[in-house]
């Protein structure tokens, strides 16, 4: 996986459509060729991987690749995909038909009847980037977490816009009422609105990394202070998840990140720790949100998969002087990255068989 994440120079690769004759003569390769191909960057087929699939709606890449692959991540690799296309990747739309091309160990794309032959380049933003693509993962489940949690440092919120006053002298806020707002809105209009939250400590060093900010709902400006008169500016509440209340603060609303990352293991080699558990329990299972001690500054974007394991703990063995060992990490899942902050991401728990808690480790997939 690591020779295959440096080939960062291709900025394009050439996707063949299959015909119905290369797929027939594909097919009549064993499923042990592949397999050694496949292997040599440690991506092995499911010995019971389809011929083809025929992408439908609903369909997510990690679940296709799931059909194929026993290690879905190794996606990147089946397809000769370069780190620029894992950012940017040719977007697959239902109706199409994804190729098992045995011959050759490799994943290919096609449309019905398949006559046509077309080489695709990643494709930005803004070009053609339809509803209907099918995302990396169900995106219904980690939306609400795309712009919130919101993780900052120690002195960022209290820089912040902040309440300071309600129409009345209401204790909380709620959805079309007013705050009075001071602070410099640096041109922004719309605001998310954030409470201070707990630290979060690094699990190794018990040091802060940052705090998770409590997030309340978004406000609209209604009218900007008249320096002249008064530097209190006054705001809607659009929407509210909990109620807001004076000394709260306003942070911008950030782009929504862009989900089109294919599932790929790290650049580099990752050993993390989860350091929360979202919605503050103790422990996390299928599809529920985790945060570890590790991110941009570490390697981590979106896409990045990685291995969870149970933290194998400490004991007394009795039958060697009370010496302390530590028993060996228990692989119980995989984990997601969606979202990246500095030194901390979060990711969506995939594939679990066994709760994941606080302390628990997450390393690159071997």
């Amino acid at each position: 996986m690591k020779k295959f994440s440096t080939i960062a120079s291709i900025l394009a690769v050439s996707l063949p459509l299959m015909s119905a004759e290369v797929f027939a003569a594909g097919a009549q390769a064993t499923t042990a060729q592949a397999q050694a191909i496949a292997s040599k960057s440690k991506c092995e087929f499911l010995p019971d991987a389809p011929d083809k699939h025929v992408v439908v709606r609903g369909d997510t890449l990690w679940g296709i690749a799931s059909m194929f692959l026993k290690n879905p991540w190794c996606w990147p690799v089946v397809w000769d995909m370069n780190q620029e296309e894992i950012r940017n990747p040719h977007w697959i739309y239902p109706g199409q038909i994804v190729y098992f091309d045995r011959a050759n160990g490799r994943l290919r794309l096609g449309n019905p009847g398949g006559l046509q032959t077309e080489k695709w380049t990643p494709r930005s933003r803004n070009h053609g980037l339809g509803d209907n693509a099918i995302p990396a993962i169900p995106a219904s489940v980690i939306e609400p977490f795309l712009s919130q949690p919101l993780v900052v440092d120690k002195n960022e919120l209290a820089a912040a816009p902040r309440i300071i006053g309600t129409k009345e002298g209401r204790v909380n806020l709620g959805q079309g009422e007013k705050a009075y707002v001071r602070g410099d809105l640096d041109g922004g209009t719309s605001f998310q609105v954030f409470r201070p939250g707990v630290p979060l400590h690094d699990p190794e060093t018990k040091a802060i990394i940052g705090y998770e900010a409590v997030y309340l709902g978004t406000v609209k400006l209604d009218k900007e202070a008249d320096d002249e008169v008064s530097d209190v500016h006054t705001f809607l509440v659009v929407n509210s998840k909990e109620e807001m209340a004076v000394g709260d603060r306003l942070m911008p609303i950030p782009p929504t990140p862009i989900l089109n990352y294919v599932p790929h293991a790290p650049k580099d080699e990752v050993d993390a720790r989860v350091v929360a558990v979202y919605g503050g329990v103790t422990v996390a299972g299928q599809n529920q949100i985790i945060s570890i001690n590790r991110g941009k500054d570490h390697g981590l974007n979106i896409g990045t998969v990685l291995t969870l394991f149970n933290y194998g703990p400490v004991v007394v063995d009795k039958t060697d002087n009370n010496r302390s060992v530590k028993l060996p990490d228990e692989q119980i899942g995989h984990l997601f990255i969606f979202r990246v902050f500095d030194n901390i991401s979060y990711g969506l728990i995939m594939q679990v068989t066994d709760v994941v808690k606080v302390g628990d480790a997450a390393r690159s997939p071997k």
